[in-house]
């Protein structure tokens, strides 16, 4: 008799920015035949777009949920509350559907083997102690650039040395404990819990001892390129047993299966796409457009919004603009100048289809909010960005894309509409043969991480031999 292929489960934060990567691999660990159950909060599964058609296409993907915890009309955005609930709610009903799914399996007529190994969002930490309770193996899955995971595990060293706290308000200050990020890391590039004044301030203090945490891996995923990221991975090589650089994971996807990723092109996707922008993208000229999304976490103030609005449509550059119905609270009248102009050059949509806007002939650039996944999609389709980070990672990101690999411009955090408008000019004008070529550069090196031969299918191969290796250990 034939030995049953592995069986992972997979539980990823449940936001849409975490949830998208962890599908996509979902469907290449499928396409190699190996059995997968992706798990999400019931709030997330009952949106979730295209689950259907998905499991269709994988018949070896397999979906569950559980409760979160949080009351229907919850907005579940990224806070304390939503960590709370993690570790205390959903943690009991994890543990029990896995005890479920094992039994299930160790029926006669079961088609799904029991649990060979929990992947997990590397934010969801309660789940080594599952997978340790249940005497299960657990992957990582490091969402977030592997720039910033590197940073949070040297908090302890930057603490040690003096640099954590700051001892001052002087936010130019280099950061030197950070092997590999040597003359690029400044303290304005540490995330918000960075910037307390006592090294024992909880917040501080939980980023620690969750990014630690996660030294209990079995191994850790991340979603870049090796090439892109080696100077970081080299380090973090010495603190985890095995590490497998896939990114960009939804090319990767795309390089393997082809026509029916387009066809399966929401990834984790809870919000419905509006098709009719790709039509207005059809009527602009080549390379004309500047695109604008600032993810799905990033909310906005009514100031920021016009000083946006202002500064898009006095580019003259014509737009398309993601605007999410909750990116600001409350309705605002519109200035008649802002609602003429975006009538002449402008398109106006509550979500679309990323990967396929960036890879419209008409698109040329890109003004992002740095969130990792959005800076791959970008490199991927090879458009040149304009940075305004917001929180976490966004700023080492940003940092990394305009001052290092030189394929950005780096807008202020207090922006207006003069710098605004400023920006997409010089991006799509006299700045964009320069960045573009070494845009060129680093798009080639991430397509072929992703095409036979590359470090990405490489490492994808050898992940998947090492899941089966546990299967046989178990």
């Amino acid at each position: 008799m034939a030995m049953k292929q592995p069986h992972v489960v997979i539980f990823p934060f449940p936001l849409q920015g975490h949830m998208k990567p962890l599908l996509c691999l979902a469907e290449l660990l499928c396409h190699a035949g190996l059995h997968v159950t992706y798990v999400n909060t019931h709030h997330n599964h009952q949106r979730l777009a295209n689950r259907q058609a998905l499991s269709t296409h994988f018949p070896t993907l397999h979906f569950e949920s559980i409760s979160d915890g949080l009351p229907e009309d919850d907005p579940r955005t990224l806070n304390s509350q939503l960590l709370i609930a993690l570790k205390t709610s959903i943690r009991p009903h994890f543990l029990e559907l896995l005890k479920t799914i094992s039994l299930k399996a160790e029926s006669n007529d079961a088609l799904v083997p029991p649990p060979s190994c929990i992947m997990t969002d590397g934010i969801v930490t309660f789940a080594f102690d599952v997978a340790e309770e249940l005497g299960l193996p657990i992957l990582s899955f490091n969402v977030p650039c592997p720039r910033y995971l590197w940073t949070c595990l040297c908090l302890p060293k930057l603490i040690e040395n003096g640099q954590l706290p700051f001892q001052d308000d002087d936010m130019n200050v280099e950061i030197t404990g950070v092997p590999g990020m040597e003359g690029l890391l400044h303290r304005q590039d540490l995330p918000g819990f960075c910037r307390v004044k006592q090294a024992d301030h909880p917040s501080l203090q939980f980023a620690i001892n969750e990014t630690q945490t996660l030294k209990r891996a079995s191994a850790l995923i991340l979603d870049t390129v090796y090439e892109l990221d080696a100077p970081c991975i080299s380090h973090m090589a010495l603190m985890f047993p095995k590490i497998y650089t896939l990114g960009p994971l939804h090319a990767l996807l795309n390089s393997q299966i082809g026509d029916m990723s387009r066809g399966l092109a929401s990834h984790g996707s809870l919000w419905k796409s509006d098709l009719n922008c790709m039509t207005w993208l059809d009527s602009q000229p080549s390379k004309s457009v500047i695109y604008v999304s600032f993810g799905t976490l990033v909310h906005l103030t009514r100031a920021q919004v016009i000083e946006f609005w202002y500064g898009l449509v006095n580019s003259g550059h014509p737009f398309l603009w993601v605007m999410r119905s909750d990116i600001t609270s409350g309705d605002h009248q519109i200035p008649v100048e802002l609602e003429n102009g975006t009538k002449e050059r402008g398109y106006i949509v509550d979500w679309v289809s990323q990967e396929e806007v960036l890879a419209h002939k008409s698109v040329g650039g890109f003004l992002t909010h740095s969130g990792w996944n959005s800076t791959l999609e970008s490199i991927v389709a090879g458009l040149p960005m304009i940075c305004w980070p917001n929180l976490g990672d966004h700023y080492i990101i940003s940092r990394t894309v305009c001052r290092q690999w030189k394929i950005g411009l780096q807008l202020n955090e207090n922006c207006d509409r003069s710098n605004i408008e400023s920006m997409v000019q010089t991006l799509m004008g006299p700045k964009r043969e320069e960045i573009q070529s070494s845009m060129d550069a680093i798009s080639k090196l991430a397509r072929d991480s992703v095409a036979e031969g590359g470090s990405s299918h490489n490492n994808l191969e050898q992940l998947i031999e090492y899941i089966r290796n546990l299967q046989h250990q178990n």
